[in-house]
């Protein structure tokens, strides 16, 4: 197994951890990290239902962390590492702050914005285009989705 895919399975089991933070609030199990020089600089998992938010995603909350602790809002030089592909307003928020890299791990056929619905992150027409790898601990990833909603229903038919 070579090093970047080590270092990659590395922090995305960071951002799983974070996805488990917002399965234990009830919110839907996503999570992300922001990497620079080999160092996790911000943190983020949903947050939707605790803040009555609609926007508080973990991609926005952790790019929000990352431009506070850069002390900007571009944040050329950093890696996000997401468990499912970022919807639309994610997209456009990893474009609009500059993040080079994109790291995901499950891909999201209904609402995903980097590559299964749509790609906004991939597309000549912005003047920022972060690389891109999907699939990273996608399993592990995936499954933590599938329990979540199947225990929703689960609930919702007693």
């Amino acid at each position: 197994m070579n090093q970047s895919l080590l270092s990659h399975e590395r922090y995305m089991r960071e951002a799983i951890q974070e996805a488990k933070i917002a399965q234990s609030y009830g919110e839907v199990p996503i999570g992300a990290v922001i990497v620079q020089d080999g160092a996790i600089i911000a943190r983020g998992h949903n947050m939707r239902e605790i803040w009555k938010d609609p926007t508080a995603h973990a991609e926005l909350i952790a790019i929000r962390e990352a431009a506070r602790a850069l002390g900007g809002w571009r944040l050329t030089g950093c890696t996000l590492y997401v468990t499912l592909e970022p919807c639309p307003m994610c997209a456009g928020s990893i474009v609009l702050s500059r993040v080079d890299e994109v790291i995901i791990g499950a891909m999201d056929a209904k609402g995903g914005a980097v590559g299964s619905v749509m790609n906004i992150v991939e597309t000549d027409d912005f003047n920022h285009r972060p690389a891109v790898s999907t699939g990273v601990l996608a399993e592990e990833c995936g499954i933590l989705l599938k329990e979540f909603f199947r225990e929703l229903r689960r609930k919702r038919t007693r």
